[in-house]
């Protein structure tokens, strides 16, 4: 009966190792094109999600077989290559199951919802951003009380800003935090103390369209803020992360924040 000699086996090992190496960067290039292909319209998004299932798949059958070479080149001594090709492997397989599997856990900690606002009560209405989104999937109208009741149960903090400066002071603050955030204004009213603007993901190149209502108040100014996204049914919490970016930012530049 034919026995492979410790040697063989250490000579085998690199090969391996860089067969497996191959498979965990070809699973990180399908997260890395996910987002690109979708942008370019090159994959519809359902597709474009489906390489991170496969990503995953291969990411874990990676990991697992990386073991096995890595546990041989430990014990029979005398193959660094295998072991650092292995390892890189096993790191390369875990990071492209770690991503979609964040993305899914993330997704399941905040409620299926993708219009988030400050004024659940009387949310601000979209009205330059309208036309730009007669195509969305998501329509412009805000979808109602079951939505807000989720909100307020998942964000709770998102409620009006109230603050010690007045409406135009305020204003002038909002399109520098949003220039400073990257939105692309479609709209800036100061006599009307309405802002509108779209805000695009890096990744996928979402778009979420943002408007900003300032009103006067006895002491300052009411600014309520809302997000909306145009595709998907979860936002999978970027509309409430990206109002609170806005918020700090605000507070920050105007001197209110702590």
């Amino acid at each position: 009966m034919f026995k492979a000699s410790p040697d063989s086996i250490r000579r085998w090992l690199p090969r391996a190792g860089w067969l497996l190496l191959g498979l965990g960067l070809l699973a990180l290039l399908l997260l890395a094109v996910a987002g690109p292909a979708y942008r370019l319209e090159l994959l519809e998004l359902g597709e474009a999600f489906g390489l991170f299932r496969y990503a995953a798949y291969i990411g874990i059958f990676t990991a697992l077989m990386a073991l096995a070479p890595l546990g041989l080149a430990l014990y029979l001594g005398g193959a660094r290559r295998a072991v650092v090709l292995s390892l890189v492997a096993l790191l390369a397989g875990a990071l492209s199951v770690a991503i979609p599997y964040g993305w899914r856990a993330q997704a399941q900690s905040v409620p299926p919802i993708h219009d988030i606002t400050t004024d659940t009560d009387d949310p601000p209405a979209f009205r330059a951003i309208a036309p730009l989104r007669e195509d969305a999937p998501n329509p412009v109208a805000y979808p109602g009380e079951e939505t807000a009741e989720q909100q307020r149960q998942a964000y709770p903090d998102l409620e009006t800003l109230m603050l010690a400066v007045d409406p135009e002071t305020a204003m002038d603050a909002s399109v520098t935090v949003a220039h400073a955030m990257g939105w692309e204004l479609v709209a800036v009213d100061a006599a009307e103390g309405r802002l509108e603007g779209t805000a695009t993901t890096r990744w996928f190149g979402f778009e979420d369209d943002v408007v900003i209502r300032i009103q006067a108040t006895g002491e300052g100014s009411a600014l309520d803020i809302r997000s909306k996204s145009r595709v998907g049914r979860s936002d999978v919490g970027t509309n409430a992360a990206r109002i609170r970016e806005f918020r700090e930012r605000l507070l920050d530049l105007l001197g209110e924040n702590g």
